[in-house]
């Protein structure tokens, strides 16, 4: 029915990074959508996205669908890295409605792109059980600069709001100010920090999972070095955190989670499938979705899973604020994404 073009397609100062997350520690003044307020979550989602739905420009407000209107929604969604198996599967599908509903404008297909792309992520959508087990172990990992130790002060927050004790593990002992950056959270969280000046950061994670058990804690994050998955040593050093934390709890760790920085898009899915091979990935966290127009990534991540199981997309960041880094839910990041009201 349609034609389609084929396209090709560190280390910073102790004493500032340790202000700097003091102050993104600082807790939105409100979360609610009213007059007046900080605006709720829904609306940080939209206004997070905004880079990446830019890119669609117009494409909805034509007058009718064409082969033109679809090559450039192709384009746009390759360049937002959705992807060419993405991509190709969302345009596949969109295909199909247009034949059996019918569809002639523009505002037609963008909800349905909209129903297919939340029908799409929907297997990604599974919130974290933090019942099934006491203490429950995160352990975080991740490359250099891709918000580890800030996503484990959200979350410490975000637990806390849930009722929940938690326990800090400052594992990573390779990065100068990491360790202030994290107790910089622990204080404003009033949470407590497990670490050392200097040693073995598997050390820290067991000294810490010990002292949750004797304190009654709920959840513990162990926050881990940053690494490239090229860096086989410290691949196998991270490996060891894990093995370690086995023999405090062989049900341990409860969750792995890899924090991927959206601004690098595509190169995600190749970070996922290496942390993935050395620690067993059981769950994502997606940050610094409001620095980048390539959100489509999470679409690439559903539809080529290279982990070869459906994996959980827990939490997706848009921004510095304490309150944004909230649980993944597909329609809801669907609809912001194409800014459709359901």
């Amino acid at each position: 029915m349609f034609s389609f073009l084929k396209k090709k397609t560190d280390d910073g100062d102790a004493q500032s990074q340790s202000q700097s997350a003091a102050r993104q520690a600082q807790p939105l003044a409100g979360a609610s959508d009213g007059a007046g307020k900080e605006p709720g979550w829904k609306e940080r989602l939209k206004n997070g996205l905004a880079r990446t739905r830019s890119q669609l420009g117009g494409l909805f407000s034509r007058a009718r669908i064409d082969d033109e209107l679809l090559e450039e929604l192709e384009a746009t969604l390759l360049m937002a890295d959705v992807g060419i198996e993405g991509t190709q599967y969302l345009l596949d599908e969109l295909k199909k409605r247009v034949r059996q509903d019918k569809l002639e404008s523009p505002a037609q297909l963008q909800t349905a792109l909209t129903d297919i792309l939340a029908g799409l992520l929907q297997p990604l959508e599974s919130p974290l059980d933090l019942d099934a087990h006491k203490p429950f172990v995160i352990m975080l990992a991740g490359i250099n600069g891709a918000g580890k130790t800030t996503s484990i002060g959200k979350l410490a927050r975000h637990f806390q709001a849930q009722g929940k004790s938690v326990l800090l593990a400052a594992g990573d002992t390779f990065r100068a100010a990491a360790r202030e950056q994290l107790m910089a959270w622990g204080e404003r969280n009033d949470v407590a920090v497990i670490a050392q000046e200097s040693g073995d950061p598997a050390a820290v994670v067991f000294d810490a999972i010990n002292a949750a058990r004797a304190r009654g804690i709920d959840v513990v994050l162990a926050d881990t070095a940053g690494r490239l998955p090229t860096q086989l040593h410290l691949m196998e050093e991270i490996a060891k955190i894990k093995r370690v934390i086995q023999k405090v709890d062989a049900t341990a760790p409860h969750e792995v989670l890899l924090v991927l920085d959206a601004n690098i898009g595509q190169n995600a899915l190749a970070q996922l499938q290496a942390f993935d091979k050395a620690l067993g990935v059981t769950g994502l966290i997606v940050t610094k979705l409001d620095g980048t127009a390539k959100g489509g990534v999470i679409a690439a991540i559903a539809r080529q899973q290279p982990t070869g199981k459906p994996l959980a997309l827990r939490y997706i960041g848009v921004g510095e604020g304490i309150e944004d880094l909230q649980p993944f839910a597909a329609r809801e990041f669907a609809s912001a994404l194409f800014e459709t009201n359901h």
